[in-house]
């Protein structure tokens, strides 16, 4: 299996991870506060989807992420922003369904991103020394910054959901 095969197959496992975990928390489940710093589970999953939008759209396609287009009234999240501030986490209320929709959509655009890519695309280097992670390749973010974190995001939904007696993963 080649590298672009399998980081195709790794983001979409991530997404399918992510929305097994989220497929039966209720709107009140997903707003619930939880304990010490932690995140609540809209919190958590919303930035999930805004991060890899800003990544895939904004970063490594040098558009704009579809929050800040087409999906900018519509996306169920109010003011979206990638990395999660204490500010803008305090009291977030999404519309899940919305925000489910939107997920949607940044699946799809992610993976028509991939099967717009070439080998050789992999390799080419982004910049993230703003972020403190110097010069890595799109192979590197598409890896680590795309699908190792939505692994980490359905790791962390399956924790704040058992939290509240749910179960998180579904097997």
């Amino acid at each position: 299996m080649d590298t672009l095969t399998t980081l195709r197959e790794g983001i979409q496992w991530g997404h399918q991870l992510v929305e097994s975990v989220m497929a039966d928390v209720t709107p009140d489940q997903a707003h619930v506060a939880s304990p010490g710093v932690a995140h609540s589970i809209a919190v958590i999953y919303a930035h999930s989807v805004i991060a890899e939008d800003d990544i895939i759209n904004g970063m490594l396609r040098g558009g704009a992420p579809l929050y800040a287009g087409e999906w900018s009234s519509t996306a169920g999240v109010p003011a979206p922003q990638m990395n999660i501030t204490p500010e803008w986490s305090r009291g977030l209320r999404v519309d899940l369904d919305a925000l489910r929709q939107y997920s949607q959509a940044v699946s799809a655009s992610s993976d028509a991103y991939l099967a717009s890519l070439s080998p050789t695309d992999l390799d080419r280097v982004v910049d993230l020394s703003q972020a403190g992670l110097g010069q890595r390749t799109v192979a590197w973010i598409l890896n680590t910054l795309v699908a190792g974190h939505l692994n980490n995001m359905a790791g962390e939904l399956s924790c704040l959901k058992g939290l509240q007696g749910l179960q998180g993963y579904p097997f």
